[in-house]
């Protein structure tokens, strides 16, 4: 059975000659292993590596073609996960050089209890046999982001300690889903939950290499967005500006498109992307694409899949997510 959805997905030109005529999506690229793409990096012109926040897996496909994975890699000792609690819920990626930066939510799980791998921030550096990339894990994962952050002087004006102890969908709790590399080579961090006073918040990471060796983290002033009251659940660098998926904290509402200067310059709502059917959660930009398109990982871990049946885990469900790509 075809997937019966059909996406407008336009944008506004970022040049002054106006807006571009809309595109039109009917079948976006399904892809199978996973039920979300989380997160996700481009490797070359060809593949991205994706990860779940169901799993510890890194898997690599084809941006041009649907279906399985074509290379996995299981982080799970890498990692330290228990076995007890295995969900590593890892939420954000982003790419410096041949290496990849991996972030979990730092949050609780939905019952509000504290998983312990769910502290993570890791990195993997991107290696090519000649035919397909692959990822290797660098460094050492770690594991205290979150005592960094709340005790940041400058972060205490959130009371990160506070949120950190709710279920990451109820108000003023911790969750975080956004990263991406600036120009400088550091990194953003950015929240979905807490939103305070209504704005998102974004963290610089200045020493992101130093943390996977083990040292503390050290940090740039806080940084509101004003996203329309919603929270970030991506980012990406992309022709000279940034990209943020902006959604609701507790999952109840649509997502939006913005693009950001960065600095002190106001986010602004791309009005023309309509991204009603989609649970986008991922952005993955290219660089031989340069401004001309870039690719949305979409969330359908609540879908239902026509003519699947069985419960996850069960060897007749059959976990799949979806892929739109976005032209201006």
């Amino acid at each position: 059975m075809k997937w019966q959805y059909t996406f407008i997905v336009a944008l506004c030109c970022f040049a002054a000659a106006g807006a571009q005529p809309p595109a039109s999506i009917e079948e976006p690229l399904v892809y199978t292993g996973a039920a979300d793409g989380s997160a996700a990096v481009a490797l070359d012109a060809t593949h991205f590596a994706t990860a779940s926040d169901e799993d510890s897996v890194i898997r690599v496909y084809s941006r041009t073609h649907g279906g399985a994975p074509l290379w996995s890699i299981n982080l799970t000792q890498f990692l330290q996960v228990p076995a007890a609690a295995p969900e590593t819920d890892i939420e954000a990626a982003t790419r410096i050089g041949d290496r990849a930066y991996w972030l979990s939510s730092h949050g609780r799980n939905q019952r509000g209890l504290e998983r312990t791998a769910h502290y993570r921030f890791f990195a993997t550096d991107i290696r090519t046999n000649g035919v397909l990339p692959q990822l290797v894990p660098v460094g050492q994962p770690g594991k205290t982001l979150l005592a960094d952050l709340m005790r940041d002087t400058e972060l205490l004006p959130f009371n990160l300690a506070d949120a950190a102890g709710r279920a990451p969908k109820s108000p003023g709790a911790l969750s975080i889903e956004g990263l991406c590399a600036t120009p400088d080579k550091h990194l953003l961090i950015g929240f979905r939950n807490p939103v305070p006073q209504g704005q998102a918040l974004a963290v610089p990471l200045l020493n992101p290499d130093e943390v996977i060796q083990g040292k503390r983290a050290s940090f740039g002033p806080p940084i509101r967005l004003d996203l329309g009251g919603l929270g970030i659940r991506s980012m990406a660098y992309w022709g000279g500006r940034y990209l943020l998926i902006a959604g609701p904290f507790d999952g109840k509402g649509q997502s939006r498109l913005y693009q950001w200067k960065g600095g002190e310059g106001k986010a602004k709502l791309l009005k023309d992307v309509r991204l009603k059917g989609l649970n986008p959660e991922a952005i993955v930009v290219y660089p031989d694409k340069g401004r001309d398109e870039f690719q949305l990982l979409c969330d359908d871990s609540k879908e239902e899949k026509p003519g699947l049946f069985g419960k996850p885990g069960s060897a007749i469900f059959r976990k799949q997510f979806r892929s739109v790509w976005i032209a201006p």
